[in-house]
């Protein structure tokens, strides 16, 4: 999914959109989160939010990143980031590793049941505002606050398979 201007686009360079996440990035590796990178932000933005949801999860969609007011002037993250409710730079983790509850701050990389790959959907959206939202805020919470804000969405998605 894209913004209204047609040009706002997420991406990392460990993997490309619809292949395999790297081992290192998986909760059966060094756990990682992935480094990422965007562009073409819609006019306004004024923060960013990043959700990654496992959209095969036999119990719903499982949560394993929730950060949020990422400052409008970053265009990347790094590999590695730091698991901390509050980041120097402002930016917040909400809670995830879970369907309906939520007790972990912080990237927790993918980690499927054996079986098939798993589709893990990184979602950027640009926000005309930061979030009044605590640090360790549940995914609806930041779900409900972005409606009022979202200026656009970039996608990226990734693949994962346990090897167990």
């Amino acid at each position: 999914m894209v913004s209204s201007n047609g040009t706002f686009h997420l991406e990392s360079p460990a993997f490309r959109d619809g292949e395999l996440i790297p081992l290192i990035h998986s909760g059966e590796g060094l756990n990682l989160s992935p480094p990422l990178r965007w562009s073409g932000a819609p006019e306004h933005t004024r923060s960013y939010a990043l959700l990654l949801e496992d959209l095969d999860s036999p119990a719903g969609s499982w949560v394993h990143w929730l950060l949020f007011n990422i400052p409008a002037a970053l265009r990347a993250l790094p590999a590695g980031l730091e698991r901390a409710p509050e980041l120097p730079n402002g930016a917040r983790h909400g809670s995830c590793w879970g369907v309906g509850r939520f007790e972990r701050i912080g990237y927790q990389g993918p980690l499927p049941p054996a079986g098939l790959a798993h589709r893990y959907r990184f979602e950027l959206v640009a926000l005309d505002a930061a979030l009044d939202l605590p640090p360790g805020c549940t995914v609806f919470d930041l779900r409900a606050a972005i409606k009022a804000h979202a200026l656009g969405r970039a996608e990226l998605m990734g693949l994962y398979a346990s090897s167990a």
